[in-house]
């Protein structure tokens, strides 16, 4: 049965029952029920309902994300996720840029290519050999005074842990950042590119393969085969153009304050929650969190 969630700022709590009577329409067959008091709620359509046109973008201008979901799994064994500007809230190589004096050219550049405008494998490499002569030291430091986690996201990996689910990290960004936020979050694992070192600096190259948006996929298809599951039983989340055929591909694809290319073509598309809207979807109440 279709089930259609409506989500805000969990901050600002001011959905109420009228605002689901008003997107739902006639097309209710159950009472709302409340997944946070004023910030989450979902409520059972008849089989077959579709939203009008408009509704979403209205909605959204006012705050709302509305989701429609037309039935089958709802809670997923495996979370697939994004680092940068994802389940952290920088870009890593930006910050590393900013080190070098080279950051607002490398953050243009990163911007194109998480929109789609370029090649990933290209703008990686031309990014990366900005960073040429870096100590690698420098990568604790943006760790410990630069990163900050994204909000939910702590909850979403506790949460998921607590219900048996398996978590990967799979990231274009570099395992020097990704295998310390992994193990600060709870991941089960973590996949991104390495970067190469010598005499400990940067060389300003990548160690082949790179890990972009096909690498993500491979992902999906090998811990899910790995793990006994299906491409349904994944919820992944995701901002930037290499992430979207894993959100494509998976039951429930979410695009999370994304880039506009993403958010126009991803399955899901959430602007005003955070990272416990992946939670709220699949149907986890506040009661059933945790924090």
């Amino acid at each position: 049965m279709p089930v259609l969630t409506l989500l805000s700022d969990p901050a600002a709590r001011d959905l109420s029952d009228a605002a689901v009577r008003d997107v739902g329409g006639g097309l209710a067959v159950s009472a709302p029920r409340w997944l946070r008091t004023g910030a989450a709620v979902e409520v059972e359509l008849r089989d077959g309902a579709v939203l009008g046109d408009g509704v979403r973008e209205a909605w959204h201008a006012r705050g709302v994300d509305v989701v429609l979901q037309t039935g089958g799994v709802r809670r997923r064994r495996l979370l697939l996720a994004d680092m940068d500007s994802t389940m952290i809230e920088q870009e890593c190589i930006d910050e590393l840029a900013a080190q070098v004096g080279v950051g607002e050219r490398v953050a243009a550049i990163t911007a194109r290519a998480m929109n789609g405008e370029l090649d990933f494998a290209a703008a990686l490499h031309e990014r990366v050999g900005l960073l040429q002569g870096l100590p690698v030291d420098v990568v604790r430091t943006v760790l410990d005074e630069r990163i900050s986690l994204a909000p939910g996201g702590r909850e979403l990996l506790a949460t998921t842990t607590a219900h048996g689910g398996y978590a990967a990290l799979v990231s274009g960004g570099f395992t020097h950042f990704t295998e310390v936020v992994a193990k600060r979050l709870g991941f089960d694992e973590h996949r991104a590119n390495t970067l190469e070192v010598e005499e400990e600096r940067l060389t300003g190259r990548v160690v082949p393969p790179v890990v972009g948006r096909d690498a993500k996929v491979a992902a999906l298809h090998d811990i899910t085969a790995r793990l006994g599951l299906t491409p349904a039983d994944v919820v992944a989340v995701g901002d930037g153009a290499n992430d979207l055929p894993m959100l494509q591909l998976a039951g429930l694809g979410v695009a999370l304050h994304a880039k506009p290319v993403v958010a126009q073509r991803a399955p899901v598309r959430v602007d005003h929650g955070d990272l416990t809207a992946l939670l709220y979807l699949q149907g986890y109440s506040d009661d059933e969190i945790v924090r």
